[in-house]
């Protein structure tokens, strides 16, 4: 998450990277730009990494048969968080420090290494990409824009643009937007009126709005579904939050109808129960 610059934060959860109703096993990890990157990531004093293994081993055996009596998949969950924390202890803290990274690619993003910004956070997410993580969020919290809409959109573009064209370029550059699917949305649109005194902020808007993909299999320099003259609601090739999952879902092979897993005794499906279309229309 990054909170430089911009106005209202907003407040994110960690329920925004929770697995929802996927077992536990797939909840997300935040990491901290100061410090540790992960809580409790390192070793307390006096504990080697052959220690700390045999540990965890033990831990995972004596959990393995107790699930063997009572079969309960939240215990498999904790042997997986064992098994990755010891695995992040010695690949972390390398993995943060970006400092090992040419200046040439720095100054593309904009990074400054141990910054916590935008910029930093977008070349961690090439980082991460490239070591294998196959699902990464970033979050710039400052655009709760009611007010002072000129100044505040001119200091959170200049935070976003460069390093998000930076991210594409970059993943591009290596051979990796090809199987690298990028998505950046918010929580909502704006309205296209005015909000507040003089006329200088937007209000909350879920009539139209639009997000952008790339890379993943995704037509270049293509557009799909128009609003209204005055930009209020989606009246052509309108799609749906659904509509979006079912896309999303088909571009990483899987079928969103047939995708269900098992939660408090029903069948869920990422797109729900009403009908979910994938949207061809922006294939490439």
């Amino acid at each position: 998450m990054s909170s430089i610059g911009g106005r209202n934060p907003q407040p994110i959860a960690s329920r925004q990277w929770g697995t929802g109703f996927l077992p536990s096993q797939f909840q997300g990890v935040e990491f901290n730009s100061t410090g540790d990157p992960v809580h409790f990531v390192r070793n307390p004093g006096g504990i080697s990494r052959q220690q700390q293994k045999k540990l965890i081993d033990s831990v995972g055996e004596l959990d393995s048969i107790r699930n063997k009596k009572v079969n309960n998949p939240e215990i498999a969950t904790r042997i997986k968080a064992y098994e990755l924390a010891f695995k992040m202890q010695a690949s972390v803290p390398q993995l943060m420090d970006i400092r090992d990274e040419p200046q040439h690619i720095l100054d593309m993003y904009g990074a400054k290494p141990g910054s916590g910004t935008f910029a930093s956070n977008c070349l961690l997410a090439r980082r991460l990409a490239e070591r294998g993580v196959r699902f990464i969020q970033l979050y710039h919290r400052g655009w709760d824009h009611h007010g002072d809409l000129a100044k505040y959109m001119n200091i959170c573009c200049d935070h976003t643009d460069q390093a998000t064209w930076a991210l594409v370029t970059d993943l591009k550059q290596r051979g990796m937007l090809d199987d690298t699917l990028v998505i950046w949305g918010g929580e909502f649109g704006r309205t296209p009126m005015f909000q507040g005194k003089g006329g200088v902020g937007r209000d909350h808007h879920i009539k139209g709005f639009s997000m952008w993909l790339a890379g993943g299999g995704i037509k270049q320099g293509a557009s799909y579904g128009e609003t209204d003259e005055l930009g209020y609601h989606s009246v052509k090739d309108v799609v749906h939050v659904r509509d979006l999952h079912a896309t999303i879902l088909h571009l990483l092979g899987i079928d969103h109808a047939k995708f269900a897993v098992k939660f408090q005794g029903l069948d869920m499906k990422l797109t729900g129960v009403e009908p979910a279309r994938v949207v061809k229309g922006i294939f490439a």
